[in-house]
């Protein structure tokens, strides 16, 4: 019994030790989206907009931060992943049934909304997937602010929900917004793939063959047609981990490794630099109709509504059914205000918007959304967990 709770306890460390990490990036990412909104409707905008256009090397710097910076972000949510599978908190399949449902019914909910306020127009149905998405360390940056009225068992829940979130994210990049297909470069990366997999069968537990090949694959990656970003998560897939009963968190592991020494790096340096870069919109000239247009509004209420409505109905749902009991000390206000701030999209939401739209307008468009759903759902969710009572109440 003894070394069972011992077991139950070591992937709650280390989740604790995640979230604070993310927590803390959370509330950098929201002061670099607040000081891109001010660059961008000041004297210095020309200075900014051209800035991200101009071109060192091969890309530009948009690009560069879009797909160079950020395979390390989802290099950072493979190995998150794998490791939540194989050894933390979806590594049972009692642990995966309530935010696996909730992150489905999370995605699904905010995309049909969408999809109904942009029926008429197939070019705007691109962006259906744009208020599927979840931003762990921003709702955690909220989170953050409420210190200890709110449970862990809700953080470990909201965390959770965001990791299955992210892996639905990527599917549905690689499935929906790969365009047209180069063989050779894909080949090329397979190839990579293969020997940083011969790698992990070796034993191999050096880190810089895994980086040095994971640059190659990214490159080739990129030539492809299949976005550069799948690369990180591909490439996580071969780092190998060591799940131990006796030790699960071994750092001498190299994914535990990688992972940790990734992580302040893309939390405090990839992730506010691409809210700076992604988050900057002009208002000049911008009229309520254009903010009101199908395609921020859709992205918008289903940021706000669909993720509320599909979290605190898939959670409320599950629980009455008596399929999985409620999250440990958690009152279902306080569920229903974690479900609010699942409602905060901004990282990858930007990002799924960049892929859907080329248009600079329709990007535009695509920023008021995320911004307006986002800031909403973080505010109202913040107010909901502040006024939640803190006792347990019946299942409704």
């Amino acid at each position: 019994m003894a070394s069972s709770d011992r077991a139950s306890r070591r992937p709650l460390s280390a989740m604790r030790a995640f979230m604070s990490t993310e927590a803390s990036s959370g509330v950098l990412l929201m002061a670099a989206a607040a000081v891109a909104l001010l660059v961008a409707n000041s004297p210095l905008a020309s200075g900014y907009f051209g800035l991200k256009s101009a071109y060192v090397g091969p890309l530009s710097v948009d690009h560069w931060i879009n797909d160079g910076l950020m395979a390390l972000f989802f290099l950072l949510v493979g190995l998150e992943v794998k490791r939540e599978v194989l050894d933390g908190q979806l590594s049972t399949w009692e642990r995966r049934i309530l935010p696996g449902i909730a992150a489905v019914a999370g995605m699904a909910v905010p995309a049909a909304i969408y999809v109904a306020f942009n029926l008429g127009d197939p070019a705007a149905l691109r962006g259906w997937a744009v208020p599927a998405a979840t931003d762990i360390a921003f709702a955690l940056g909220v989170l953050a602010l409420l210190g200890s009225r709110v449970p862990v068992s809700l953080k470990v829940f909201l965390t959770t929900v965001a990791v299955v979130d992210d892996l639905g994210a990527v599917a549905i990049i690689a499935f929906f917004y790969t365009e047209e297909l180069a063989l050779l470069p894909l080949a090329a990366a397979v190839v990579g793939l293969a020997v940083m997999y011969g790698f992990n069968r070796a034993g191999v537990s050096k880190l810089w063959p895994y980086m040095a090949m994971f640059v190659l694959v990214w490159a080739a990656v990129l030539n492809s047609g299949v976005h550069a970003t799948l690369a990180g998560v591909l490439a996580a897939m071969t780092v190998p981990i060591r799940p131990s009963p006796a030790q699960p968190e071994d750092r001498s592991s190299p994914l535990h490794r990688l992972e940790h020494g990734l992580h302040p790096w893309v939390a405090f340096g990839v992730v506010p630099v691409f809210g700076f870069a992604n988050a900057g919109l002009s208002f000049a000239g911008l009229s309520v109709a254009e903010a009101l247009s199908p395609v921020p509004l859709g992205i918008a209420l289903g940021l706000f509504l669909g993720k509320q409505i599909g979290i605190f109905g898939a959670v409320w749902a599950a629980v009455r059914s008596g399929v999985v009991d409620l999250p440990a000390d958690a009152t279902w206000s306080q569920v229903y205000g974690v479900a609010l701030l699942c409602g905060i999209g901004f990282t990858m939401s930007l990002f799924i918007g960049g892929l859907a739209f080329a248009d600079p307008g329709a990007q535009d468009a695509v920023k008021i959304g995320v911004l307006g759903g986002s800031v909403l759902s973080a505010f109202v969710g913040y107010a909901v967990l502040r006024i939640a009572k803190p006792e347990r109440v019946a299942v409704p």
